[in-house]
C-alpha cells in the first residue's frame, strides 16, 4: 500500500529547481519524436534556439510572444493562490480586447494620454468583470469555479463573433469579420522601430512586479496566501474570505484582460476571432511552471514564448510539424505536476508482508 505524507514548507530555490528541471526533462521527452520524425536532435533544438535567440528580430519576436503569456501567467498565479481556479483567461483575455476595441475605435476621441490610460482600463475592468460571476457563483452559491471559468471561455469566444459579423464589423472589411482598426492615438507604441514589440511589455513587467509587491509586502497579500492554505482557518481568523475571493478575482481576470488589450492595442490594431492561439490556457502552464511565483512567470513565460517562436523557425527549415511546440509545452506542465507531487509529499509503502509479521 502507498501512502502520501505531506513534507515540511518548501524552499523557494527548492521549487525553482523542480520548475527547471521539469523545462529540461520535457524538452529530453520531446527528443524522442523528434528521432521518431527523422530529426537529428541537436539539429532541431539548435534551429529553435536560433529562431528565437538567433538575432534581434528573432529575440523582440519571442519577446513579443512572451508579453500576453506573462500577463495571463499572473492572471493564473496570483488567482491559483488564493485556490481560485480560473481556467478561463482565455475568455477574459478576449473579454478584454473587445472592450479596448470598442473604446479605441472612435467611441471616446483625445490625444494619445487621454486614450491610452481609458483603452488599458476598459480591456483591464472587462476582464475583471467577466470574472466577478464566477467568483460570485462560488463564494455565493458553492458553484464549482473550474466549470463556470472554462465554459465561459466558449460563451464569450461566441459573443465576440457575434459582434464582429455584427454591429462591430468593420465596414471596410469586404465582408470579413473583424473590427475597425484602433486609432492611431489609442495604440501602444512601438518599443523598437520596425519591429513588432509594443509597450504591452512595459505594462506585464510592471504588472509582474506589481503582484509581487502585492502578495509579499502587503497585508491584501498576506490575506489572499492565508485564503489558499486554508479558508475555514483564515475565516476563523478574521480574515474576510469571501471578499478576498472577489478581489483576487477581479484582479486575475484584469490581468487577463491586459493580454487582450496588448494584443489589439499594441500588436494587431484590430479585433479577429482568432486573436489568440490559446494565450489563456498556455498562461496556467506558464503559472504552474513558474511555482506560481510573479518573478517565475516571467522566466516560464520567456522560455514558453521560446520554445512556440524556436518552434516556427525549426518547422520552416525542416518541414516538421510546429506543434512540436504544443507537445514540449504539455510535457512541461505534466512534468513540473509530477515533481511538485513528489516535492510536497513524501511516498510511503505500508501493509507489506514485513508489516504483517510485526503485527502478529
Amino acid at each position: 500500500m502507498i501512502r502520501f505524507e505531506p513534507r515540511g514548507p518548501v524552499p523557494v530555490s527548492r521549487m525553482l529547481a523542480v520548475s527547471v528541471a521539469a523545462a529540461l526533462a520535457a524538452l529530453m521527452l520531446a527528443a524522442i519524436p523528434m528521432a521518431f520524425a527523422g530529426l537529428s536532435v541537436f539539429e532541431a533544438y539548435g534551429l529553435m534556439a536560433k529562431g528565437a535567440f538567433g538575432s534581434l528580430f528573432a529575440f523582440t519576436e519571442m519577446l513579443t510572444r512572451a508579453t500576453p503569456l506573462i500577463l495571463t501567467g499572473l492572471a493564473a498565479a496570483v488567482a491559483f493562490k488564493a485556490k481560485l481556479w480560473n481556467i478561463g483567461a482565455e475568455g477574459q483575455l478576449y473579454a478584454g480586447a473587445l472592450a479596448a476595441v470598442a473604446v479605441g475605435t472612435g467611441l471616446v476621441s483625445g490625444p494619445a494620454y487621454v486614450l491610452i490610460p481609458l483603452v488599458v482600463l476598459a480591456g483591464a475592468l472587462a476582464g475583471g468583470l467577466v470574472m466577478l460571476g464566477p467568483t460570485l457563483l462560488k463564494t455565493r452559491l458553492g458553484v464549482d469555479e473550474v466549470v463556470t471559468t472554462l465554459l465561459l471561455n466558449f460563451v464569450i469566444l461566441l459573443f465576440v463573433q457575434m459582434m464582429l459579423e455584427g454591429p462591430m464589423q468593420d465596414p471596410m472589411g469586404m465582408g470579413w469579420p473583424q473590427s475597425e482598426p484602433i486609432l492611431d492615438e489609442a495604440a501602444l507604441p512601438k518599443l523598437m522601430a520596425r519591429m513588432r514589440i509594443h509597450w504591452g511589455l512595459i505594462v506585464a513587467l510592471v504588472a509582474a512586479l506589481g503582484v509581487w509587491f502585492l502578495l509579499k509586502r502587503t497585508v491584501w497579500g498576506f490575506e489572499i496566501r492565508a485564503v489558499g492554505e486554508n479558508a475555514a482557518a483564515a475565516r476563523h481568523a478574521g480574515i474576510p474570505v469571501t471578499a478576498t475571493f472577489i478581489r483576487v478575482g477581479l484582479l486575475s481576470g484584469a490581468l487577463a484582460g491586459l493580454a487582450g488589450v496588448g494584443e489589439v492595442a499594441g500588436l494587431k490594431g484590430y479585433l479577429t476571432a482568432d486573436l489568440s492561439p490559446g494565450f489563456g490556457y498556455s498562461g496556467i502552464v506558464v503559472a504552474m511552471l513558474a511555482g506560481l511565483s510573479p518573478v517565475g512567470v516571467v522566466l516560464a513565460a520567456l522560455f514558453i514564448a521560446s520554445i512556440f517562436v524556436g518552434a516556427d523557425s525549426m518547422s520552416r527549415a525542416t518541414g516538421v510539424s510546429n506543434y512540436l511546440a504544443d507537445l514540449i509545452v504539455a510535457m512541461a506542465l505534466i512534468s513540473v505536476l509530477v515533481s511538485g507531487l513528489f516535492l510536497r509529499f513524501k511516498v510511503r509503502f505500508v501493509g507489506g508482508p514485513a508489516a504483517k509479521e510485526a503485527a502478529e
